[in-house]
């Protein structure tokens, strides 16, 4: 497989080379933001380059094997044996990045889940939600804060921000935006009976500082609260955590996660604005190929995957059927084939193996 026609190798190579001459100006040092805008599209391409890079590697090396495993090299063929389904994972993760093509694609993002049906039940499915999704960030080598987040009245998480940060974070969380089911014996059921419960996820593209989203400050109403989570003295102690509606749209965003009210209403004019770039983006879709996309509520029929413990063990995606037996595997945030199976079904390829 040609994986350097796949990326265009030459031209990311080429665009590093560009990168790493424009950071060495000086004139750049005086424009911190401008300086911030290379490194972080340095990292992005780095990370391609690299992954590229190393699956050549791989190959070249697992071509040696067979050649000598075919020569009757029992050891060889052993080897062979053991690194195939590294390789084979390997392949699909870089197949998987040729599909991020997306303008966003290449983004950090945020991401929010929310509690849906099923009470004290579906808060604590939230939070398992959200330890999924921190997992599977900590997999792809990215880093994970929260933004705000509401404890449930007695387990869970009504409601979370994470910021997602690192290179293709929002091409392959979208693939997660809608309801997942949870379907358990209830740990909070003295009867130990059978629950159904709901969550709700959305992710989307963090965007730079020199993206021109225009936001009206008579659009604005902003609202400032006393935090509630666990952030030390001072967060708990003073109107630091701000919420800022947008009206015309009727996008609320909300961070408590600084300590002075002022960093966080810069967070929160950060996430509005990534908000309605990306409501923009989707307004777009949607005239091309002539439908409106529309959020399903949180409900029974509308999951876009179950997650089931009993009476038997399974998750499946009811966009693109894929499935896997290991429940407690995703939950630890395995979720990487879920994640390809769903940007091949968009791009038309069929189904992860």
């Amino acid at each position: 497989m040609n994986f350097g026609g796949i990326f265009d190798i030459d031209a990311k190579l080429k665009r590093l080379e560009e990168l790493d001459r424009a950071s060495q100006n000086p004139d750049i040092w005086n424009n911190p933001k401008e300086m911030q805008k290379i490194e972080k599209e340095k990292s992005t391409l780095a990370k391609v380059v690299g992954d590229w890079e190393k699956i050549e590697g791989q190959l070249g090396d697992f071509d040696v094997l067979v050649e000598m495993s075919e020569a009757g090299d029992e050891e060889s063929f052993g080897e062979l044996e053991r690194e195939y389904p590294g390789v084979e994972n390997a392949i699909g993760e870089l197949e998987t990045q040729s599909l991020l093509n997306g303008e966003m694609d290449s983004s950090s993002a945020y991401l929010t889940v929310n509690s849906g049906a099923g009470g004290t039940e579906a808060c604590d499915w939230a939070g398992m939600i959200m330890r999924m999704y921190s997992r599977f960030a900590e997999k792809s080598g990215w880093k994970v804060g929260v933004v705000e987040m509401t404890d449930g009245d007695e387990a869970g998480i009504k409601s979370v921000t994470l910021h997602i940060e690192g290179p293709y974070a929002y091409g392959l969380l979208k693939a997660e935006n809608g309801v997942h089911r949870l379907v358990r014996i209830s740990p909070f059921d003295s009867n130990a009976r059978r629950h159904t419960s709901f969550a709700a996820v959305h992710a989307w593209p963090e965007v730079d500082d020199d993206v021109d989203v225009e936001v009206k400050n008579e659009d604005l109403r902003i609202d400032t609260y006393r935090a509630s989570g666990k952030g030390g003295q001072h967060v708990n102690k003073t109107d630091s955590a701000v919420r800022m509606t947008h009206e015309p749209s009727g996008i609320v965003v909300q961070c408590q996660s600084e300590r002075s009210q002022i960093q966080n209403r810069e967070k929160c004019m950060k996430m509005l604005k990534a908000a309605l770039f990306e409501k923009e983006m989707e307004r777009r879709q949607a005239e091309k190929e002539a439908t409106e996309s529309q959020k399903k509520a949180n409900e029974w029929g509308s999951q876009i995957r179950s997650y089931v413990l009993h009476p038997y063990q399974m998750v499946k995606d009811h966009r693109t059927n894929f499935e896997s037996g290991n429940p407690q595997n995703v939950l630890d945030g395995d979720l990487s084939k879920f994640v390809e199976s769903f940007l091949k079904e968009q791009a038309g390829g069929g189904e992860a193996n």
